[in-house]
C-alpha cells in the first residue's frame, strides 16, 4: 500500500493547529461527499482518504506518532519497546536503558531492516518468529439527515469500502453527534480485530423548525381579527397538524408552548420535548371604506 501524506490530503501544513485541520477536513469532505458524488470512484476514494487523515491527525496522541514514525505509526509502541531493548539488551544485569536513537541508528549495522525482522520475523535465513497482530485501521465519515429523518427511528445503508453496511438511526440523534460501530473498519493484521467505524451526524436546516435540545422553535402567522378577538389556528407539528387556542389580545411576538409536540428524547421511547410557537400577527392590507371606518371609530373610542 503507498504511503499517504495525510497533511497533503487535507491540504494543510505540517504545523496546522487543531482548528485548522477541522476546517480543512469539513471543507473537504463535503466536496467529495459520496452523497454529491455518486458515481464519482475517485472522489469515493478521496473521500475516505480525507476520513483517514483527520482521525489521524485530530488526535493529539495518533498525530505524534504520525509525525514521527510515518505510515508505520500504528507501530509506534513496537518501535519504542524495540528501540529500549537494542539500548539496553537482554543480558542478565537486569532491565535496560532508553536511549534517543536519532534516525534509528542504535538497530545496528543494518539500520532499519534488523529492527523490522526483530518486529515481524522475516529475516531471510534466520528462524521465524511469528509477526506481530495489529487492529485494524479505525474509519470515520458522516451521515446526514434532514431534521425530520432524524425524529424517526429508521433504518439506512451506507457504504464503507465498496461494502455496504445497512444501520439503524436512533431517533433523537443530536447534530454532530457520533456513534462507534465496532469491527467495521479496516481489517486487522495477522489475527488482531478489525479497527471501528465511528459515524458523524450531521443535520440539515429544517425551513421550518429550529431545534434547540429537545425543544423545537416555529413562528406562526396569525390574523389581526384572531389576535384580537382569538380563536383557534392550525399549527403543523413533526406528526401532524393540531389546533392551538388563541387567546383574545394575543401580542405580536408572544409565544405559546404545545407541551410533548417537540423533539424525540434520544433513546426514549415515549419521551418528547416542547414545540413552542411565536405568533407573529399580520395587519390588513387593502381594507375597504368601510373597514377603515371601523377602525377610526375604534381610535375615537379608545
Amino acid at each position: 500500500m503507498a504511503y499517504i501524506d495525510y497533511y497533503k490530503v487535507l491540504e494543510i501544513s505540517k504545523t496546522a493547529s487543531p482548528e485548522e485541520i477541522k476546517k480543512a477536513y469539513r471543507k473537504l469532505a463535503r466536496k467529495y461527499h459520496p452523497d454529491l458524488n455518486p458515481k464519482d470512484v475517485s472522489a469515493q476514494r478521496k473521500f475516505q482518504e480525507i476520513n483517514e487523515a483527520n482521525e489521524v491527525l485530530s488526535d493529539p496522541e495518533k498525530r505524534k506518532k504520525y509525525d514521527e514514525y510515518g505510515e508505520n505509526w500504528k507501530q509506534a509502541d513496537q518501535f519504542e519497546q524495540a528501540r529500549q531493548q537494542q539500548g539496553g539488551g537482554f543480558g542478565g544485569g537486569g532491565g535496560y536503558t532508553y536511549h534517543d536513537f536519532g534516525e534509528f541508528s542504535g538497530f545496528g549495522s543494518s539500520g532499519y531492516s534488523d529492527f523490522f525482522e526483530n518486529l515481524f520475523g522475516q529475516a531471510t535465513g534466520r528462524k521465524s518468529r511469528r509477526p506481530t497482530a495489529f487492529k485494524g485501521q479505525d474509519y470515520s465519515g458522516e451521515v446526514h439527515l434532514t431534521l425530520r429523518e432524524a425524529a424517526k427511528t429508521h433504518q439506512q445503508t451506507i457504504e464503507v469500502n465498496d461494502k455496504k453496511l445497512r444501520i439503524t438511526v436512533p431517533a433523537g440523534i443530536a447534530n454532530e453527534q457520533q456513534i462507534k460501530l465496532s469491527g467495521h473498519g479496516g481489517p486487522g493484521a495477522n489475527g488482531a480485530p478489525a479497527g471501528d467505524l465511528y459515524l458523524t451526524f450531521i443535520l440539515q436546516p429544517d425551513p421550518v423548525f429550529k431545534r434547540n435540545g429537545n425543544d423545537l422553535y416555529m413562528d406562526v402567522n396569525v390574523d389581526l381579527y384572531t389576535a384580537v378577538l382569538g380563536g383557534e389556528l392550525p399549527v403543523n407539528t413533526l406528526d401532524g397538524q393540531v389546533k392551538m387556542k388563541v387567546k383574545p389580545g394575543t401580542q405580536p411576538g408572544s409565544k405559546a408552548r404545545l407541551k410533548g409536540k417537540g423533539f424525540p428524547v434520544y433513546k426514549k421511547d415515549g419521551q418528547f420535548g416542547d414545540l413552542i410557537v411565536t405568533y407573529l400577527v399580520e395587519i390588513p392590507t387593502n381594507l375597504t371604506e368601510r373597514q377603515k371606518q371601523l377602525f377610526k371609530e375604534l381610535q375615537q373610542n379608545k
